[in-house]
């Protein structure tokens, strides 16, 4: 028995150590990615900006100024106001809290509820794999933004309320990954060799298997931010997200939309940071992507 544990423990030093030196790897093709970089930067500038929104913004995102109803952009105010005399600037800093939040724990909703399921699928096989695929199956067949209208109506709109609704939702793809990568890696040897000495399954999955298959799902979840933001914006936009008069960028537009030809400003600089928001996980994802797996790259 002590022969074997030391072979174990030399087998999994040596595993341990192979994995930094393929994270160092990763971070110095990542940081060759000048694009990666710019997103990266404007992502930790837009966190900062979410944390010390109360600090940063000039005014009160629910004070509406008498006499300013739809005022256009100016040194003073940089966004200008909206149509009830809100300081557009200052919502639009609130609004990244919003954004962030909904898409980065959403994210993170999805993504635990598919590593755990798709594990669990990909590792015991046979009719619990057929079930839980089957419901992966149904689950990805519904067009995500109906059935997320659904259950938002059904729910009520409400920041808890959204981010539960897109997590809960989101998580098929992350298992249908991770179940194809686990279906390959429980043949390797020392996942075999875990079983021979009598290793728990719930330690062989996520001891042995689950951080191998990390980085398709990291890369997965990056690129899948910024569409999870786009989701809260529809949802925000149609009265089904956040509840007004808190700020969000898909409500700004809403309230922007009808005033779209007399007040452009107003649909202008919450559509600009939506774009700009969703451009900047899309261009760290595709970094990740090529710096994980240079095979990638085209």
């Amino acid at each position: 028995m002590a022969v074997i544990s030391a072979e174990q423990a030399a087998a999994v030093a040596v595993r341990n150590s192979a994995r930094r030196s393929e994270v160092a790897q990763a971070w110095r093709r990542f940081r060759s990615n000048r694009i990666a970089i710019v997103g990266l930067i404007f992502i930790v500038l837009l966190i900062l900006v979410a944390v010390f929104a109360p600090w940063i913004a000039p005014d009160d995102p629910y004070y509406s100024y008498p006499g300013a109803r739809g005022v256009a952009p100016s040194a003073e105010h940089f966004f200008g106001f909206d149509h009830i005399g809100r300081d557009l600037f200052s919502r639009v800093l609130y609004g990244s809290r919003v954004a962030l939040i909904v898409g980065l724990v959403s994210t993170g909703i999805a993504v635990s509820l598919g590593i755990v399921i798709g594990a669990i699928a990909g590792y015991f096989g046979g009719w619990v794999d057929s079930l839980l695929s089957r419901l992966v199956d149904t689950l990805m067949a519904f067009p995500i933004i109906a059935l997320l209208i659904v259950l938002a109506a059904v729910l009520g709109p409400s920041l808890t309320t959204t981010v539960l609704v897109i997590g809960v939702t989101g998580w098929a793809r992350f298992a249908r990954v991770v179940r194809a990568d686990v279906l390959s890696i429980k043949a390797e040897d020392y996942v075999m060799a875990a079983r021979a000495t009598g290793v728990s399954h719930v330690r062989i999955i996520f001891q042995h298997i689950l951080p191998n298959v990390l980085g398709p799902v990291i890369v997965l979840a990056s690129l899948g931010i910024g569409g999870i933001i786009i989701l809260e914006a529809s949802l925000s936009f149609l009265g089904l997200g956040i509840r007004p008069p808190t700020p969000s960028w898909g409500g700004i537009l809403a309230d922007g939309r009808p005033h779209l030809l007399r007040y452009p400003h107003i649909a202008f600089f919450p559509g600009l940071m939506i774009t700009l928001t969703v451009l900047a996980f899309n261009f760290v994802g595709d970094g990740l992507r090529d710096a994980l797996d240079p095979r990638q790259r085209s």
